[in-house]
Parts: C-alpha cells; sequence; structure tokens
C-alpha cells in the first residue's frame, strides 16, 4: 500500500470512536483530512453530530461537506478528537505541527475526552526529534526564544511560506527546531513551556488516548492503559 492509502486505512479505522450526538474534535493535517472526509460521507448518511475544526484549512474542508460545526462558546467538552501527527512513539507522545496548526490543535486536544491519533507507518518511531519541533511564538520574542532554543543545541529556522514568514491562524510566527533525537520529551516539553515568548510548542504529552498506525493492509491500535 502507499502512503496515502495507509493514511487513510487509518482515519477509517478511526471512525468506530465516533458516535451520534457526538462532539468531534476535527483535525489537521492530510491524514486528519482523510476522517473529516469519511465523516462528511457518515453525516450526508444520517450520522449526527457537530464538529470543533483545528484549523482555518479544516473548516472550510468541513464546511464544504456539510458537516455542522460549533464553538467553545456553545459547548467546552469535546467527545471525541481525530488528529494525525508527524511523530508518535509507543509512549504515546507526539510531535505535531507541520501544518501550523498546533496551539489550535492542541487547545481542542486539552478538552477532549478522547484524543485519536491516526497515522501512516512512517509516522511510528522509537525515539521522537527527527521531525523537526515546531514552535509557535509571538515576533516580538523572536529572537529571544531564537537565542535560548539554539542553546539547548537545536538547530532553529523561521518557518516561510510564499517568500514571507508564516502566519498562523492566530497572527503568530513558526519556528522549526531540530533536536536529533528527544530522549526525554516530557522534560524538553516543560522548558518550552516556561520560555517567555513561546505560544505553544508542537510536544503532545499525555494527550493521546488511542493511535491507530496503518502499515500494509493491516491497522495496528494501540491504547493507552488509563482508557
Amino acid at each position: 500500500m502507499t502512503h496515502d492509502q495507509e493514511k487513510e486505512a487509518a482515519a477509517r479505522a478511526s471512525l468506530r470512536f465516533v458516535r451520534g450526538g457526538d462532539v468531534v474534535g476535527l483535525g489537521s493535517g492530510s491524514t486528519a483530512a482523510y476522517a473529516v472526509r469519511l465523516l462528511g460521507e457518515q453525516v450526508r448518511a444520517g450520522l449526527k453530530i457537530c464538529g470543533i475544526p483545528t484549523s482555518t484549512q479544516t473548516r472550510e474542508l468541513a464546511t464544504s461537506l456539510g458537516i455542522p460545526l460549533t464553538t467553545f462558546d456553545a459547548v467546552q467538552q469535546i467527545d471525541v478528537t481525530i488528529d494525525g501527527a508527524d511523530e508518535v512513539d509507543s509512549q504515546f507522545r507526539l510531535i505535531k505541527g507541520g501544518g501550523g496548526a498546533l496551539l489550535h490543535e492542541k487547545v481542542v486536544a486539552s478538552a477532549s475526552r478522547r484524543l485519536v491519533i491516526v497515522a501512516d507507518s512512517t509516522k511510528f518511531v522509537p525515539v521522537l526529534g527527527n521531525f523537526p519541533l515546531a514552535i509557535e511564538v509571538i515576533s516580538f520574542a523572536e529572537p529571544v526564544v531564537k537565542k535560548k532554543i539554539e542553546a539547548l543545541s537545536a538547530s532553529v529556522e523561521l518557518r516561510h511560506s510564499n517568500g514571507r514568514p508564516f502566519v498562523t491562524d492566530e497572527g503568530h510566527h513558526i519556528i522549526d527546531c531540530s533536536f536529533g533525537e528527544i530522549p526525554d520529551a516530557p522534560a524538553l516539553a516543560r522548558v518550552l513551556s516556561d520560555m517567555p515568548g513561546v505560544v505553544e510548542h508542537g510536544l503532545f504529552i499525555n494527550m493521546a488516548s488511542v493511535v491507530l498506525i496503518a502499515r500494509g493492509h493491516e491497522v495496528m491500535e494501540l491504547v493507552r492503559k488509563d482508557e
């Protein structure tokens, strides 16, 4: 199977966690988009849900598919969120943010009773860190944050799009940080969270409930013990 076929297989496997009447967090990125499209099919077939999208792009996709949407003004608890990851390890730790939606993704994940991660086989790794870690920063603090992160032995690059600094849905910039292997992801997450000027980072620790990894024609399901 191709990686795209694996993405679709993982997304399809996630649909069993969605029930009628659920508030569903709609993730961002290529694998999550498969799940949104499949949910759109089920909505057209009669499934009653409402969604909270994690990015402008996902909002536009869900709207085009006829998925009813809501906001945190109306609901404060999400039943299940389906989202992708740039990397995931066996301890349910994630690197997210390759698409730039990490802040909204983390807010939605934090408000979810269950976070289901869908991914192709290339995303499952023994140790996080091969994929650059996205860190959302306020532009005023970029030079200061960059210097502090470089002091952690990481290379840092401001993300650009179409020749200009990439701007998130909340109007911030993203710096992509290459740490190499991250042996203690929770410790690094704490350091970054305590750094003034950092809005959010792409390390998701103790948030995923279920991880669905498609490998060939099979989908491996990992469930956190406290689920």
